[in-house]
């Protein structure tokens, strides 16, 4: 019981000081998560070296009992002469008093304890915060949401669809894991705070399944128990108008703790409007609208199809090539391997445009500098649910990896990319169901950052892949209707303004979440010769010339 309650208040400590801390933002990017593990390493060899100092300690007291009842079962249980003995008599008294009350009140259970709290303190700053988890819960959903995958797969570490009345597999990942009833109860529970009860009614009821197949044991780790899971799955049935079965898990719970008042209060309620309604029938959930994403059916279809549509591939006048840019003298001997996927917008994909090494330099110079990525909201910067990601932006220094992708990417646009024509190189990685929906890259209000550098709107828009995923993360054009997946070390250009400086309206595009993988992308925004008098700023007016037709 001792070791119960030692493990129980050592949970209840580790509980406690995540909850004190501040929101983090570790789902936001893979890598970050990539780093926990190895902080996790640490915690389990503290817990092992605290394990092994508690076993000793229970061997001891294993062989202080033993000393103890062997006194008992042949010593005072023999002659009377025995009790006459002084030395048998010392030892008796010694060990009543003092004996036992070493044992009793040893401190050594509390200094294995303490050794393990103050170790797990000095990594405290590098573990998850309250929002973490609730971002990478609302992570899963969201990939649930874009993908159609059935929670019930989900959780026996699946990820599956729904098709023509049986399941199809969306991906079948290298490695896999399944999933607690105390997991399910988390993501039900972050659900339920935000009244989403189209989410928290699917994964509470495989919470209550996995909890009642355990016979409602708890372990320490749990957040959850079946009541709690019970109750919020209650509640959400209710608030979905399945009232019948709102009452009948009401029932359950009180059968597992019949004085709480408040289901006692619900139950009545329940009743009450069962009898003066008549029976309910099993409401039909609806997945909860978005009022920003506008697009949603179409974003969520593109992304589903994770590549291009098949009528996009039936146009002839797409077609792929060995690129050299009107021969330029960079590339006739190295042409690049061009694919035109779009010609409204226009879109080209370029094939191995940077190598195994370059990609991984980039990456390990960006890993310090990954911050949370924001989004434009009028004059300022912020983050937001709607983009989950982490960015870093590098300089590039003469020979240095970035410049030479610089000079690269100045070759096959044609453009001039050096600063402030041409944005610093941002480097972005994508989080647990990481995304950025449907967005434009170009300003598309006066006040917009974008205008801070002074050298107009983003013009265009060259986005390398610097890692492959083994599903999902395509780019998504949604007018245009086609998706791009991820192509290892191959990068995306497309147009954003037309030749008049206008907004192309067709290059409305978004990340589509990661299902299974490490996105790690670099999009590079070129800026344009429009509002802006600071002419000899802009760079690039005799690289992409106006038409003499207005409206191009």
């Amino acid at each position: 019981m001792e070791a119960r309650a030692a493990g129980l208040r050592l949970c209840c400590f580790l509980v406690a000081a995540l909850a004190l801390q501040a929101e983090g933002e570790m789902y936001t990017s893979l890598q970050n998560v990539r780093q926990a593990i190895d902080v996790e390493r640490k915690l389990i060899d503290y817990l092992r070296a605290y394990i092994d100092g508690e076993q000793q300690r229970l061997e001891d007291m294993k062989r202080f009992h033993a000393k103890v009842s062997d006194l008992h079962t042949e010593l005072y249980k023999g002659p009377a002469a025995a009790m006459v003995n002084p030395l048998v008599a010392f030892t008796l008294v010694k060990r009543l008093h003092l004996e036992w009350l070493n044992v009793v009140y040893s401190n050594e259970a509390q200094e294995n304890a303490q050794t393990l709290r103050s170790r797990y303190e000095e990594e405290e700053a590098h573990l998850p915060k309250v929002e973490d988890l609730r971002g990478a819960a609302k992570g899963l959903m969201r990939l649930q949401d874009v993908y159609s995958l059935q929670v019930s797969s989900l959780v026996k570490g699946r990820f599956q669809r729904a098709s023509g009345g049986g399941v199809i597999d969306v991906c079948s990942p290298a490695v896999s894991v399944s999933l607690s009833g105390d997991d399910c109860f988390l993501v039900g529970k972050v659900a339920y705070e935000q009244e989403d009860y189209y989410h928290s009614v699917q994964w509470l009821e495989e919470s209550v399944r996995l909890f009642r197949g355990a016979a409602g044991q708890w372990i320490p780790e749990n957040e959850g128990t079946l009541e709690d899971a019970l109750d919020h799955l209650a509640f959400s049935h209710f608030k979905t108008g399945n009232v019948s079965y709102a009452l009948n898990l009401s029932h359950e719970l009180l059968h597992h703790d019949p004085m709480n008042a408040r289901v006692l209060q619900n139950v009545e309620k329940y009743e009450k409007l069962l009898g003066s309604v008549g029976p309910t029938r099993e409401s039909s959930l609806g997945r909860p609208g978005s009022s920003f994403l506008t697009t949603r059916d179409t974003y969520e279809r593109l992304c589903l199809t994770q590549g291009s549509q098949p009528m996009h591939f039936e146009n002839p006048r797409l077609f792929c090539d060995l690129f050299t840019n009107n021969n330029s003298p960079a590339l006739i001997l190295q042409p690049v391997r061009r694919e035109v996927l779009s010609l409204q917008p226009h879109v080209e994909l370029y094939h191995d445009f940077l190598t195994d090494t370059e990609a991984d330099d980039i990456k390990k110079l960006a890993q310090p500098g990954l911050k949370r990525s924001v989004v434009a909201a009028g004059e300022k910067q912020e983050t937001a649910d709607y983009r989950i990601s982490k960015s870093a932006w590098l300089k590039g220094s003469e020979g240095s990896t970035v410049e030479r992708l610089d000079r690269r990417i100045s070759v096959v646009t044609g453009l001039n990319v050096t600063h402030p024509y041409g944005e610093f190189l941002q480097v972005v990685n994508y989080g647990i169901g990481g995304h950025y929906e449907p967005h434009f890259d170009h300003a598309t209000s006066p006040s917009s950052p974008v205008f801070k550098l002074r050298s107009g709107n983003r013009m265009s828009t060259f986005m390398i892949y610097l890692s492959s995923v083994e599903s999902g993360g395509s780019t998504a054009f949604i007018y245009a209707n086609f998706s791009v997946p991820v192509v290892e070390k191959a990068a995306i250009f497309w147009w954003n303004l037309h030749r008049n400086g206008q907004g192309d309206e067709d290059t409305l595009h978004a990340g589509c979440p990661v299902l299974i993988g490490d996105k790690w992308a670099v999009p590079i925004c070129l800026c344009a010769t429009v509002a802006n008098k600071w002419i000899h700023e802009y760079g690039q007016e005799f690289e992409r010339r106006c038409s003499l037709n207005p409206e191009e």
